[in-house]
């Protein structure tokens, strides 16, 4: 739990830099995993009798005899998101290995709560707000493209281009709503190394709507021009090369 806290903590400083703040966090940590982990491998046999050396997803415990007892700091990278100086975690080594650490880290090295409760109400007023105004534009969408189209007198060129607009703005909505709910269906996944074909799938479709909205936007202006540019009967020459245009 302590773990996952300072995961969602590391969004706290989304916006001072360009840099994801919880790629920064996990890049480090892995890092120093990586290290701890081939030191280990590189001494093989000739680690001696009692604990070996261990990564406990913060601190990288060196051997040690059993009996012993060993005292680190708190890691550095959670300086910043500590309110009080930096403190001391212990491990016992006994005959059955690793003791856990005390004082346990949340002690040790305690992070600003407050922070960590601000950013996860903000971001969860933020998904709820985006949610609500999504579904909202959905249904409002569905009704303005079903009048559209039920009734023969709108039917022309020019809502035909509204209806795509509007289908574009739908299908956005939707690709976001998908996108979400493949990201966040777990909170523990990494999103850093996160690559499932699902999640690029996902993406993909996510940007692929985000931009055919942009287009048709530019679409419906480049149909207008065409109509001061020439006459009205002629504007349904240009209505399937726009349509390839905005959806290509």
């Amino acid at each position: 739990l302590y773990h996952c806290a300072l995961y969602t903590l590391s969004l706290a400083v989304l916006v001072a830099g360009n840099v994801h703040p919880e790629c920064d966090f996990m890049t480090e940590l892995k890092k120093k995993e990586a290290d701890c982990l081939e030191d280990a491998e590189e001494r093989g046999n000739a680690t001696p009798p009692g604990c070996k050396r261990t990564w406990d997803k913060l601190l990288c415990w060196p051997e040690a005899d059993a009996g012993e007892t060993l005292a680190l700091p708190c890691p550095s990278i959670l300086f910043h998101f500590m309110k009080e100086p930096a403190g001391i975690v212990k491990r016992n080594c006994t005959k059955k290995g690793w003791s856990d650490p005390f004082p346990p880290y949340y002690i040790a090295c305690p992070v600003e709560d407050e922070i960590l409760l601000e950013e996860q109400s903000y971001f969860s007023t933020i998904k709820i707000i985006y949610t609500v105004g999504y579904s909202v534009s959905i249904t409002s969408l569905i009704i303005a493209v079903t009048v559209l189209i039920a009734f023969r007198r709108l039917r022309c060129p020019r809502n035909y281009i509204h209806v795509q607009l509007f289908f574009t703005f739908i299908l956005k909505a939707i690709a976001i709503f998908i996108k979400d709910a493949v990201l966040f269906q777990e909170k523990d996944i990494d999103h850093c190394s996160f690559s499932t074909t699902e999640c690029k799938i996902s993406v993909v479709f996510c940007h692929y709507f985000m931009m055919t909205n942009f287009m048709w936007l530019l679409v419906e202006a480049l149909y207008l021009n065409c109509l001061l540019l020439s006459s009205l009967s002629h504007g349904r020459r240009y209505f399937w090369w726009l349509v390839l245009f905005g959806w290509g």
